[in-house]
């Protein structure tokens, strides 16, 4: 039995001052709604490069230390696993801008329930904001999609 399997990696980050988080209204049909901006690795490419890459284009700002907090991970429907690294970090500078990803602007994390989430969202969030998980999982059993945070 082989060892490596087909992957696919992709970041998100979560950008945060004071109460205030940035998320993105994405524009994609298959997954509308908030998130936070992120992206896809490049072949070659370093996690944390392509999450300041991803930001940058996504948002007009340039982070600096991200800190990687979590991980998403699912299999697809090719039978590869797909992961997204969960990053944060409160050190940015640059102009605010959106991109045809999404909209982009900050709201206070209190208030977050009061837009139309991404799928999933609160779970992943819970994993930004804890010390005590770090990974959401999806797997099959019986032919449905059950979930962990762990």
């Amino acid at each position: 039995m082989s060892r490596s399997e087909k992957a696919v990696f992709t970041n998100m980050c979560m950008i945060y001052k004071d109460e205030y988080i940035l998320v993105q209204n994405r524009r994609n049909p298959n997954w509308p709604g908030i998130t936070f901006p992120g992206g896809h690795v490049e072949h070659g490419e370093s996690f944390v490069e392509s999450v300041k890459r991803e930001i940058f284009e996504e948002t007009g700002l340039a982070i600096e230390n991200p800190i990687l907090c979590g991980v998403k991970q699912f299999q697809t429907m090719q039978d590869e696993r797909y992961v997204v690294l969960f990053f944060k970090t409160n050190q940015f500078e640059g102009e605010l801008s959106s991109s045809e990803e999404g909209d982009v602007f900050w709201i206070k994390k209190e208030d977050l329930k009061k837009y139309e989430l991404a799928n999933d969202f609160l779970e992943m969030f819970s994993i930004f904001e804890s010390d005590k998980v770090s990974e959401f999982y999806y797997y099959k059993e019986q032919n449905n999609w059950e979930k962990k945070v762990l």
